[in-house]
């Protein structure tokens, strides 16, 4: 009886260690192939870049190329094609990347990104939406990466912002849970890259 409760806690803590190497193998494998993995509540990426799939209302996390969250959004409450001018409530397609952060937002936090880009100033610039020293500023404020202007007919203000994935409601932005976006605000800097597909 006495080997009996010796062995038992024993038999215990074997099979806790055995069970902490196997969760230990399941996160390195699963990171190594690119498996989202579950990380701390608060947690730092060494090359964070967000890839937005606009037709399926997802929003990627990556550090460089290993996928660490995916995110459920809502976007412009007209959100196929590309955003031409302000007003038209669709989410604009292209390489952008974070140029402002606001904590205090209306929306729990907002990450704006610098739209209009350089590509979107010359289709506007052609099309006649924009004048010369608009399309100028555009790419002066890309070249110097910070945010371009917000008031062309273009439009501006676009950026990630929390209130809620459930629908398409916005004028354009890329809208998350807050308890999400709070989580991504945390994670994303000014510069990092933000890719938006069709």
């Amino acid at each position: 009886m006495k080997f009996k409760r010796i062995l038992q806690p024993i038999h215990y803590y074997m099979f806790a260690a055995v069970l902490g190497i196997f969760s230990l193998a399941a996160v390195v494998v699963g990171n190594a192939a690119g498996i989202p993995v579950d990380l701390p509540a608060r947690f730092e990426l060494s090359e964070p870049r967000v890839v937005i799939l606009k037709s399926a209302r997802k929003l990627h996390l990556f550090d460089g190329s290993s996928l660490v969250r995916t995110y459920d959004i809502g976007l412009g409450f007209n959100p196929v094609g590309q955003k031409i001018v302000e007003g038209d409530g669709r989410t604009p397609l292209g390489r952008f990347r974070i140029c402002t952060k606001n904590p205090d937002s209306a929306y729990s936090r907002f990450m704006g990104i610098d739209y209009p880009d350089p590509p979107a100033a010359s289709r506007a610039l052609r099309s006649g939406l924009i004048s010369h020293g608009e399309y100028s500023g555009i790419l002066t404020a890309h070249e110097q990466e910070r945010c371009p202007i917000w008031t062309t007919s273009l439009g501006g203000g676009i950026g990630i912002h929390g209130h809620g994935a459930g629908s398409d409601w916005t004028a354009g932005c890329v809208a998350l849970d807050d308890h999400d976006v709070e989580e991504l605000f945390d994670v994303l800097r000014l510069g990092d890259p933000v890719e938006i597909l069709p």
